[in-house]
């Protein structure tokens, strides 16, 4: 569904230049939830920039479904890490929501439908009238999430956005986001340093080497079945796979050895 072919960014400053991605090749299928796996600095958020329109490619494609991708943010919605600073936090959970529908063009009924049926998926139909500020962490993204998945976008594109919230709080979000993704089959692309976050929620893990330069070294299938535990030897397995390949790029160990 998604192909990016080549794709290469190059920062100008002061005459002097940065590549900070080199030939970046990746395909999504519809449906898949891929994590791109890497070391601070590699650059994973800007890759996930250029996919949500934020930022133009220097060289290189990329489509969806065989048509260019399109910048506007009709194709792929992006999820902040700092969840309260993406809330408008003048409107009430309820009009956060709604907010993108109207800029959709929705109005009445269709709106108001839409809106209950996403906050009710994440669990916040009873605080529709409560402000960002009054939410829990947690609470904000499963709001964010519902506001992103509220316009129904192709690619939901998720910037590290579990990684300010305590252990218990992020495993939650990851059990909550699963359930969210295999009831609306939207592909999700996940950003994450934390090797054992991206084997609990992908598919598949694009593991990047770190930049500048930096390319996709490897992608590594996860063939576990769901739900995932630490406890489980393949899991292990998978773990210990990851993070050689990481360290073979110089990368510092991410996440926690289960």
């Amino acid at each position: 569904m998604l192909k990016v072919e080549g794709v290469s960014k190059v920062f100008r400053r002061r005459g002097a230049e940065t590549v900070v991605l080199d030939g970046i090749d990746l395909s999504i299928g519809r449906g898949e939830f891929l994590c791109l796996l890497g070391a601070s600095g590699c650059g994973k958020t800007t890759l996930l920039n250029i996919l949500a329109g934020f930022e133009p490619v220097s060289s290189g494609s990329i489509t969806l479904d065989h048509r260019p991708l399109r910048t506007d943010g009709r194709d792929g919605v992006m999820l902040f890490q700092d969840a309260g600073s993406a809330l408008f936090p003048w409107l009430t959970v309820e009009e956060n929501v709604r907010f993108g529908l109207s800029r959709k063009g929705l109005r009445g009924g269709e709106r108001d439908a839409l809106g209950t049926k996403y906050l009710s998926m994440v669990g916040l139909q009873h605080d529709r009238t409560k402000f960002p500020a009054e939410l829990s962490g947690g609470m904000q993204q499963r709001l964010q999430i519902a506001r992103a998945l509220a316009v129904e976008p192709a690619i939901l594109l998720m910037d590290e956005p579990f990684a300010a919230l305590d252990a218990l709080t992020r495993r939650r979000m990851q059990v909550e986001l699963l359930q969210i993704w295999q009831s609306t089959g939207t592909t999700i692309v996940f950003v994450t340093h934390d090797i054992a976050e991206s084997i609990t929620l992908a598919d598949r893990i694009a593991v990047m080497t770190v930049g500048p330069r930096s390319h996709i070294k490897e992608i590594v299938t996860v063939g576990l079945r769901r739900p995932r535990s630490l406890a489980d030897p393949e899991f292990g397995t998978c773990f210990s796979r990851i993070e050689r390949s990481l360290a073979d790029v110089g990368a510092p160990g991410a996440g926690v050895r289960p």
